[in-house]
């Protein structure tokens, strides 16, 4: 089973180029620039990082890693390095979701093919299917592929909700094993939990109820904010796995500003400009996603600086 601290890693990026010139995109974003290189040196020193620091699990090319804006052919790339880098050391959960149900079983497929320990599928998005597509959709990618698969249910980007009794279906499919769940309702856990087989488990999906959610039944998470404290997110897990709740309390209660910090703009932004600030990545993000404002990047910073990361 997948638990404790995953972290849903970005996807470093040179520095957007303006008319073929490198730019430095601290501040507002340029007119004419264009999409920027993967920097493999910076993840690769982000996948040590992680291991070095606890993490249990990386997500390569999740919503944080800019799936939506790689190409087919730069998604399987980020997979392909994450899971020869890693070697075997942490599972890799690929993400290989896709709103096309065949676009999802070439993404899983070909993951698979490299090597990773688990797919994390997203709901179809934008087509909004119905619960019984939903399931249809998993049912089929389960049967096609050989692999373990975490369902992953995040509305407020996907515009559909997985619910806790289609969970409760999908679950007693032998290699759909668990769900990442960001609805948003910490509650969610004990109703999944309780339509669901006895090994199925739930990931949380949203860093600030994290703790919540586990106290639920939740057994880690998938996190964005473990891009950047990546130590302080597994020993909260930790704490509360081996039950020590008045730890873990204590901890994620240093963590909450940050995850607020982290979602002042949308997802990745934040992240990657706190670790561009921590000096860990170049300053690079893909159209239409744009650089930190300057109007945020105080307020950010000031939390990083309070919790000794700059």
């Amino acid at each position: 089973m997948l638990s404790g601290s995953i972290v849903a890693v970005v996807t470093p990026m040179y520095g957007q180029k303006r008319f073929g010139q490198e730019q430095d995109l601290q501040g507002e974003p340029s007119k004419g620039s264009t999409n920027c290189g993967i920097d493999w040196p910076a993840f690769e020193g982000l996948i040590e990082w992680h291991i070095e620091q606890g993490t249990c699990g990386i997500v390569p090319v999740g919503t944080t890693g800019e799936s939506a804006t790689l190409t087919v052919e730069e998604h399987l790339e980020v997979i392909q390095f994450t899971v020869d880098r890693v070697n075997k050391r942490i599972p890799v959960i690929a993400g290989t979701g896709g709103n096309a149900t065949e676009e999802a079983v070439h993404l899983s497929k070909q993951a698979v093919a490299v090597g990773v320990d688990a797919c994390l599928v997203v709901t179809p998005y934008y087509n909004r299917p119905t619960q019984e597509g939903l399931y249809r959709h998993y049912e089929h990618l389960a049967l096609t592929i050989d692999s373990p698969i975490v369902l992953y249910n995040v509305p407020p980007r996907t515009a559909v909700d997985l619910l806790p009794e289609t969970v409760g279906r999908l679950s007693k499919i032998e290699n759909i094993i668990g769900i990442k769940e960001a609805c948003g309702d910490p509650n969610r856990v004990t109703d999944i939990l309780s339509q669901s087989e006895s090994d199925f488990f739930v990931l949380s999906g949203e860093d600030a109820q994290t703790l919540q959610m586990m106290g639920l039944g939740a057994c880690g998470t998938i996190s964005v904010t473990a891009n950047v404290c990546p130590a302080l997110v597994a020993k909260v897990c930790e704490a509360q796995l081996t039950g020590d709740s008045a730890r873990a309390t204590e901890l994620d209660a240093l963590l909450q500003p940050l995850h607020h910090a982290l979602f002042i703009e949308p997802n990745p932004t934040p992240v990657k400009w706190a670790l561009y600030e921590m000096g860990k990545i170049q300053s690079g993000i893909r159209l239409p996603l744009l650089p930190m404002s300057s109007g945020k990047q105080e307020e950010l910073r000031a939390c990083l600086k309070a919790m000794a990361l700059l």
